[in-house]
């Protein structure tokens, strides 16, 4: 029987993947699970221009971010440092709006003001396979 391969950071993190987003209030971090959007070799998060992240991450841009990763019967992690931005540009903002499943469950347009695009760019990033005990360092995720 031939042992199947575990998938890469890269396969893990394209198209739509639920992660755990850190951000900073104040002194205290805070964590809460997001859909990561990847389009194009970028990563994204699309939010309530109301919800408290998006102050975080005005305030503090640095960010870390955590995907499980299910094999068989074994579970391991992509950990990645990484800064947070608010997307202005119209065209980015449109695309995402297109990209991501659940836009139209949340927004009527990608010029709604309660949108809030979020682009999170990986700065140190580190994957533990499924059933290893250390993580590995990734030195550039090849996305696109």
């Amino acid at each position: 029987m031939t042992e199947s391969k575990h998938p890469s950071a890269e396969d893990v993190l394209r198209g739509e993947t639920i992660i755990l987003l850190a951000t900073s209030e104040g002194d205290q971090p805070r964590v809460r699970p997001v859909t990561l959007v990847e389009s194009l070799g970028e990563l994204f998060v699309l939010t309530g221009t109301k919800d408290t992240k998006v102050a975080q991450i005005q305030a503090n841009g640095k960010v870390e971010c955590l995907a499980l990763v299910a094999h068989k019967d074994s579970t391991g992690y992509i950990r990645f440092s990484a800064t947070a931005t608010i997307e202005k540009d119209p065209a980015v903002r449109a695309r995402l709006a297109k990209t991501a499943s659940f836009f139209d469950q949340f927004w009527d347009s990608p010029k709604h003001l309660g949108y809030t695009l979020i682009r999170i760019r990986p700065v140190r990033v580190e994957y533990m396979k499924p059933g290893e005990m250390e993580a590995t360092e990734i030195s550039k995720l090849e996305l696109k």
